[in-house]
């Protein structure tokens, strides 16, 4: 198995090309590193893992300097102490990740997203950028979570759950903003939450559902689309991530 596997401090690791020495560890060869990345104590990087893939802003900025995107200086990710980086994970520019951040194989994480400390993030589930994701998420395989989104702390996404932005997709002029979830809201598995929706504090929503209005805190969302009912005290309890 080649992997990363950084004990000592904060380091910084750039795009020269070949393996890139970390505290006499190295990168799998099979990594591909654009910008200035920082990594934390610790860390776990597994093979074909990018770190800093530059966003279009980048991309165009050194186009317009006439210098390759491999050889251009720019802010890549930033990534905290005891991270565990699986295989084919993607993490854009201007990513900050806070400790124990773990990706399943084939994560991709886009650009402006700020995530918070003890985030999994499970495979082939995609974060579409300008995200800010809390404390203690669990998102589990398959997830998509589009941009402007908001996850507080202690939020769970079951597999297959879809987030949505666009009201009227590229039909009607409209500014994306993706649902808020706030501190504690479970998401079941292959649910839809539709533009803007705000799932409260603690609330639940059913496996399957379609969620089109705001579903208020400890309450829960069943059905397509969804009836808000109360939820039964038994099930008001923390999550336990």
């Amino acid at each position: 198995m080649r992997l990363l596997h950084n004990s000592g401090g904060n380091s910084i690791i750039k795009n020269t090309p070949g393996m890139e020495l970390l505290n006499d560890c190295r990168l799998p060869h099979s990594c591909k590193l654009y910008g200035i990345n920082r990594l934390g104590r610790d860390s776990i990087v597994m093979d074909n893992v990018t770190l800093g893939f530059p966003s279009a802003r980048v991309i165009q900025e050194a186009r317009s300097k006439n210098v390759g995107i491999d050889s251009y200086s720019f802010v890549g990710s930033t990534i905290g102490d005891y991270p565990l980086i699986r295989s084919r994970t993607i993490i854009y520019c201007d990513v900050v990740a806070g400790h124990r951040l773990k990706t399943g194989h084939n994560v991709l994480i886009r650009e402006m997203t700020a995530i918070g400390e003890n985030v999994l993030i499970g495979t082939n589930s995609v974060i579409d950028g300008n995200v800010s994701i809390g404390n203690n998420v669990s998102i589990q395989s398959n997830v998509y979570v589009p941009t402007n989104t908001v996850i507080e702390d202690n939020v769970f996404l079951g597999p297959c759950s879809v987030l949505t932005n666009d009201k009227y997709p590229i039909r009607v002029e409209y500014e994306l903003k993706g649902p808020v979830l706030r501190r504690g809201a479970s998401v079941g598995a292959n649910s839809t939450i539709l533009p803007g929706v705000e799932i409260g504090e603690g609330a639940m929503v059913a496996a399957g559902a379609l969620v089109a209005k705001d579903v208020p805190a400890w309450s829960l969302a069943i059905g397509f689309p969804a009836k808000v009912a109360p939820m039964p005290d038994w099930m008001k309890n923390s999550n336990r991530i």
